[in-house]
Protein backbone atom coordinates (compact mmCIF):
# COMPACT_ATOMS: atom_id res chain seq x y z
CA UNK A 1 0.00 0.00 0.00
CA UNK A 2 1.58 3.23 -0.98
CA UNK A 3 0.52 6.22 1.54
CA UNK A 4 0.85 10.06 -0.18
CA UNK A 5 1.46 12.71 3.00
CA UNK A 6 1.36 16.27 2.20
CA UNK A 7 3.12 17.78 4.95
CA UNK A 8 4.92 21.46 5.38
CA UNK A 9 6.50 20.81 8.22
CA UNK A 10 9.52 19.18 8.40
CA UNK A 11 10.02 17.59 11.72
CA UNK A 12 6.32 16.18 11.28
CA UNK A 13 6.79 14.89 7.80
CA UNK A 14 10.04 12.73 9.03
CA UNK A 15 7.87 11.14 12.22
CA UNK A 16 5.25 10.28 10.12
CA UNK A 17 7.23 9.27 7.28
CA UNK A 18 9.46 6.91 9.25
CA UNK A 19 6.37 5.71 10.98
CA UNK A 20 4.42 4.61 8.24
CA UNK A 21 7.54 3.19 6.42
CA UNK A 22 8.44 0.68 9.55
CA UNK A 23 5.02 -0.07 9.50
CA UNK A 24 5.70 -1.91 6.07
CA UNK A 25 3.97 1.37 3.75
CA UNK A 26 5.49 2.25 1.23
CA UNK A 27 5.08 6.43 1.34
CA UNK A 28 5.02 9.28 -1.31
CA UNK A 29 5.79 13.19 0.29
CA UNK A 30 4.85 16.25 -0.67
CA UNK A 31 5.91 19.46 1.05
CA UNK A 32 3.26 21.98 -0.08
CA UNK A 33 0.28 21.75 -1.44
CA UNK A 34 0.79 21.79 -5.06
CA UNK A 35 3.51 19.34 -5.27
CA UNK A 36 0.57 17.69 -3.26
CA UNK A 37 -1.89 17.96 -5.85
CA UNK A 38 0.85 16.98 -8.40
CA UNK A 39 1.61 13.66 -7.12
CA UNK A 40 -1.97 12.51 -5.85
CA UNK A 41 -3.01 12.70 -9.62
CA UNK A 42 0.28 11.45 -10.99
CA UNK A 43 1.36 8.70 -8.47
CA UNK A 44 -0.86 5.68 -7.73
CA UNK A 45 -1.28 6.10 -4.08
CA UNK A 46 -3.85 4.29 -1.88
CA UNK A 47 -4.54 6.95 0.66
CA UNK A 48 -3.99 10.39 1.10
CA UNK A 49 -2.76 12.27 4.75
CA UNK A 50 -3.20 16.00 4.14
CA UNK A 51 -2.50 19.26 6.31
CA UNK A 52 -4.32 22.03 6.06
CA UNK A 53 -1.99 25.11 6.47
CA UNK A 54 0.26 24.35 3.19
CA UNK A 55 2.09 27.26 1.79
CA UNK A 56 0.97 27.05 -2.40
CA UNK A 57 -2.22 25.40 -1.99
CA UNK A 58 -4.16 24.57 1.25
CA UNK A 59 -5.63 21.49 2.22
CA UNK A 60 -9.19 22.22 1.92
CA UNK A 61 -8.55 23.71 -1.73
CA UNK A 62 -6.53 20.55 -2.48
CA UNK A 63 -9.18 17.96 -1.68
CA UNK A 64 -11.61 20.32 -3.18
CA UNK A 65 -9.64 19.98 -6.41
CA UNK A 66 -9.16 16.42 -5.88
CA UNK A 67 -12.64 15.87 -6.10
CA UNK A 68 -13.56 18.25 -8.96
CA UNK A 69 -11.75 15.61 -10.78
CA UNK A 70 -13.36 12.91 -9.73
CA UNK A 71 -10.33 11.64 -8.01
CA UNK A 72 -11.84 9.25 -4.84
CA UNK A 73 -8.42 8.65 -3.00
CA UNK A 74 -9.02 8.37 0.46
CA UNK A 75 -7.94 11.21 2.34
CA UNK A 76 -7.65 12.07 5.72
CA UNK A 77 -6.71 15.59 7.27
CA UNK A 78 -4.67 16.57 10.13
CA UNK A 79 -4.63 19.75 11.09
CA UNK A 80 -3.99 21.90 14.58
CA UNK A 81 -7.55 23.55 14.51
CA UNK A 82 -10.24 21.24 16.66
CA UNK A 83 -13.23 23.71 15.74
CA UNK A 84 -16.02 22.03 14.73
CA UNK A 85 -16.50 23.94 11.94
CA UNK A 86 -13.03 22.81 10.82
CA UNK A 87 -14.17 19.31 10.97
CA UNK A 88 -17.25 20.24 8.80
CA UNK A 89 -15.43 22.07 6.40
CA UNK A 90 -13.12 19.02 5.87
CA UNK A 91 -15.30 16.90 5.14
CA UNK A 92 -17.71 18.68 3.18
CA UNK A 93 -14.40 19.08 1.03
CA UNK A 94 -14.53 15.69 0.13
CA UNK A 95 -11.92 14.61 3.22
CA UNK A 96 -12.76 11.05 4.76
CA UNK A 97 -11.42 11.71 7.88
CA UNK A 98 -9.96 14.77 10.22
CA UNK A 99 -6.86 13.98 13.14
CA UNK A 100 -6.48 16.98 15.31
CA UNK A 101 -2.52 17.78 16.01
CA UNK A 102 -0.97 16.67 18.32
CA UNK A 103 -1.81 13.29 17.98
CA UNK A 104 -0.88 9.72 18.97
CA UNK A 105 0.61 7.93 16.16
CA UNK A 106 -0.89 4.55 16.90
CA UNK A 107 -3.98 6.19 16.31
CA UNK A 108 -3.17 8.11 12.86
CA UNK A 109 -2.06 3.74 11.65
CA UNK A 110 -5.72 2.43 12.83
CA UNK A 111 -7.32 5.23 11.50
CA UNK A 112 -5.44 4.83 8.07
CA UNK A 113 -6.24 0.70 8.10
CA UNK A 114 -9.98 1.66 8.83
CA UNK A 115 -10.48 3.93 5.58
CA UNK A 116 -7.85 1.44 3.61
CA UNK A 117 -10.45 -1.40 4.67
CA UNK A 118 -13.52 0.30 3.77
CA UNK A 119 -11.68 1.63 0.49
CA UNK A 120 -11.37 -1.89 -0.34
CA UNK A 121 -14.25 -3.28 0.19
CA UNK A 122 -15.65 -1.37 -2.53
CA UNK A 123 -12.31 -0.59 -4.68
CA UNK A 124 -10.75 -3.84 -4.96
CA UNK A 125 -10.72 -7.25 -3.11
CA UNK A 126 -8.83 -8.15 0.44
CA UNK A 127 -6.40 -10.72 -0.65
CA UNK A 128 -4.28 -11.71 -3.24
CA UNK A 129 -3.50 -15.20 -4.71
CA UNK A 130 -0.73 -16.51 -7.14
CA UNK A 131 -1.03 -20.26 -6.89
CA UNK A 132 -0.96 -21.47 -3.63
CA UNK A 133 0.20 -18.45 -1.84
CA UNK A 134 -2.51 -15.90 -0.11
CA UNK A 135 -1.46 -12.32 0.74
CA UNK A 136 -4.33 -11.03 2.97
CA UNK A 137 -3.92 -6.86 2.28
CA UNK A 138 -6.26 -6.14 5.90
CA UNK A 139 -4.20 -8.50 8.55
CA UNK A 140 -0.94 -9.00 6.59
CA UNK A 141 -0.43 -12.18 6.70
CA UNK A 142 0.92 -14.76 3.94
CA UNK A 143 0.19 -18.25 3.49
CA UNK A 144 1.36 -20.74 1.29
CA UNK A 145 -1.60 -23.10 1.43
CA UNK A 146 -2.46 -23.65 5.03
CA UNK A 147 1.43 -22.99 6.12
CA UNK A 148 1.90 -19.29 7.41
CA UNK A 149 4.84 -17.52 6.22
CA UNK A 150 6.34 -14.89 8.31
CA UNK A 151 7.70 -11.93 6.93
CA UNK A 152 8.76 -8.72 7.68
CA UNK A 153 6.95 -5.40 6.68
CA UNK A 154 9.34 -4.41 3.68
CA UNK A 155 9.30 -8.13 2.66
CA UNK A 156 5.26 -7.72 2.72
CA UNK A 157 5.66 -4.58 0.19
CA UNK A 158 7.94 -6.16 -2.01
CA UNK A 159 5.62 -9.50 -2.29
CA UNK A 160 2.29 -7.64 -2.45
CA UNK A 161 4.14 -5.97 -5.76
CA UNK A 162 5.23 -8.99 -7.18
CA UNK A 163 1.50 -10.16 -6.96
CA UNK A 164 0.03 -7.14 -8.30
CA UNK A 165 1.96 -8.08 -11.24
CA UNK A 166 1.47 -11.63 -11.02
CA UNK A 167 2.51 -13.12 -14.33
CA UNK A 168 4.05 -9.86 -15.37
CA UNK A 169 8.23 -9.58 -15.33
CA UNK A 170 9.15 -6.48 -13.45
CA UNK A 171 12.82 -5.39 -13.36
CA UNK A 172 14.72 -4.29 -10.67
CA UNK A 173 14.99 -0.74 -11.82
CA UNK A 174 10.80 -1.17 -11.21
CA UNK A 175 11.03 -3.16 -7.75
CA UNK A 176 13.41 0.23 -6.92
CA UNK A 177 11.46 2.61 -7.48
CA UNK A 178 8.16 1.20 -5.81
CA UNK A 179 9.47 -0.82 -3.04
CA UNK A 180 12.59 1.69 -1.99
CA UNK A 181 11.54 4.76 -3.54
CA UNK A 182 14.53 5.93 -4.98
CA UNK A 183 16.48 6.09 -8.66
CA UNK A 184 17.77 2.80 -10.06
CA UNK A 185 21.90 2.43 -9.01
CA UNK A 186 23.16 -0.31 -11.14
CA UNK A 187 26.34 -0.66 -8.18
CA UNK A 188 23.80 -1.24 -5.35
CA UNK A 189 22.71 -5.12 -4.95
CA UNK A 190 19.88 -4.45 -2.17
CA UNK A 191 17.24 -6.53 -4.44
CA UNK A 192 18.73 -9.11 -5.17
CA UNK A 193 19.56 -9.45 -1.32
CA UNK A 194 16.26 -8.87 -0.16
CA UNK A 195 14.92 -11.60 -3.41
CA UNK A 196 17.38 -14.17 -2.03
CA UNK A 197 16.18 -13.76 1.52
CA UNK A 198 11.89 -13.93 0.27
CA UNK A 199 12.72 -16.58 -1.63
CA UNK A 200 14.18 -18.56 1.27
CA UNK A 201 10.88 -18.20 3.09
CA UNK A 202 8.38 -18.28 0.33
CA UNK A 203 10.43 -21.20 -2.07
CA UNK A 204 12.68 -22.96 -0.20
CA UNK A 205 10.26 -25.04 2.27
CA UNK A 206 8.12 -25.99 -0.47
CA UNK A 207 8.19 -28.16 -3.25
CA UNK A 208 6.57 -25.78 -6.27
CA UNK A 209 8.36 -22.77 -6.87
CA UNK A 210 6.83 -19.49 -7.34
CA UNK A 211 9.38 -16.37 -7.57
CA UNK A 212 11.69 -16.95 -10.59
CA UNK A 213 14.68 -15.09 -11.91
CA UNK A 214 14.27 -14.14 -15.43
CA UNK A 215 17.85 -13.19 -16.26
CA UNK A 216 18.79 -10.36 -17.88
CA UNK A 217 15.38 -8.86 -17.39
CA UNK A 218 13.72 -9.12 -13.67
CA UNK A 219 11.60 -11.66 -11.57
CA UNK A 220 8.21 -12.66 -11.95
CA UNK A 221 5.75 -13.97 -9.44
CA UNK A 222 4.05 -17.02 -11.20
CA UNK A 223 3.56 -20.76 -10.53
CA UNK A 224 6.32 -23.01 -11.80
CA UNK A 225 4.12 -24.46 -14.31
CA UNK A 226 3.26 -20.91 -15.97
CA UNK A 227 7.37 -20.15 -15.80
CA UNK A 228 8.21 -23.18 -17.43
CA UNK A 229 5.87 -22.55 -20.24
CA UNK A 230 7.46 -19.28 -21.20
Amino acid sequence: MKILLVEDDARTADFILKGLQQSGYTTVHAADGRDGLFKATTESCDLAVVDIMLPGLDGFTLIEKLRAAGIKLPVIVLSARSSVDDKIRALQTGGDDYLVKPFSFSELIARIQALLRRASATAEPSTLTVGDLSIDLLSRKVYRGSTRIDIQPLEFTLLEYLARNAGRVVSKTMIMEHVWEYNFDPQTNIVETRMCRLREKLDKPFKEKLLHTVRGFGYVLEPEADFRHR
